[in-house]
């Protein structure tokens, strides 16, 4: 198979002219930034997760096979330059944003840190190293897809949320945000990329609690220890300064704790072991 590239997760292998392969890495990455250490076990539930989810929703994807613990075979599609959002909590950028006046929530929201939201709402984003906030008016300005597509993106991210949302509720978790990717393929509207705790955050129920920072079952657990030290604004005061950001060695206790949700939520879900 010929190396196609490398992603802050996995890398990208060409198959033939019909299909590609995704190796899954135990590399891991935030605040756009990519850490020198691993996370033992990611690859593998990132790959059964993807595996798992496409098998359980009915939207029409791009999954061919399971290849390895760490390895699927997707069929080629053209993706679109958009990143579909679905919030179902006040939290992460959404509240950031909020805070800082760059973005508005309806009358009826509660704006106390991780309040569930009236109703999911679509927050696309583009895809890009640093990816930026849109609404329908920008999506479309930019030319990322048409008025058609945006609608339909919008009614089946939703969608997809709410199942998927039912699923984890009913082992015991809140799904409260996703973010899902789309291509053409055939000519139709296709999920694409992968779907796992990189992409979403997962918490405990029964540890829930509006207005704190939540118990992380994803890559929320590294943003908030990179946070709570002071890493984010290094982070970003680099950037300012056109530098490049320096990763910080990641503490033994949090990559530990990061493999064991991980392994956690997936065997809750699935009711498979690793």
């Amino acid at each position: 198979m010929k190396f196609l590239n490398s992603g802050k997760v996995k890398d990208i292998y060409d198959v033939d002219e019909k299909t590609i392969l995704f190796k899954f890495s135990d590399r891991v990455s935030a605040y756009d930034v990519k850490f020198n250490q691993d996370i033992p076990k990611k690859g593998e539930v990132l790959c059964k997760f993807a595996e798992f989810w496409f098998n359980k929703l009915s939207v029409a994807n791009h999954f061919v096979r399971r290849e390895s613990d760490t390895e699927i075979v997707v069929k080629k599609m053209k993706m679109l330059p958009i990143e579909c959002v679905v919030r179902g909590y006040f939290y992460g950028s959404l509240a950031n944003r909020w805070k800082n006046g760059k973005v508005t929530v309806s009358e009826e929201t509660d704006t106390t840190l991780a309040a569930k939201l009236p109703k999911p709402i679509f927050d696309p984003s583009t895809k890009s190293e640093h990816d930026i906030s849109i609404d329908k008016a920008k999506a479309l300005e930019m030319n990322l897809v048409t008025e058609e597509q945006y609608d339909w993106l919008e009614k089946t991210s939703i969608e997809i949320y709410k199942k998927m949302a039912e699923i984890a509720a009913g082992v015991g978790f809140i799904l409260a945000d996703l973010k899902l990717e789309f291509g053409i393929l055939d000519g139709k509207i296709t999920l694409g990329d992968s779907i796992g705790p990189d992409e979403y955050r997962l918490w405990p129920k029964d540890s829930y609690e509006a207005g704190k920072i939540q118990e992380a079952y994803d890559k929320q657990l590294l943003r908030d220890w990179l946070a709570a030290n002071g890493y984010q604004k290094q982070f970003d005061d680099a950037r300012n300064a056109g530098k490049e950001p320096v990763a910080p060695d990641i503490p033994e206790e949090i990559i530990t704790k990061m493999t064991q949700r991980y392994v956690i939520s997936y065997e809750k879900l699935t009711g498979d072991t690793l």
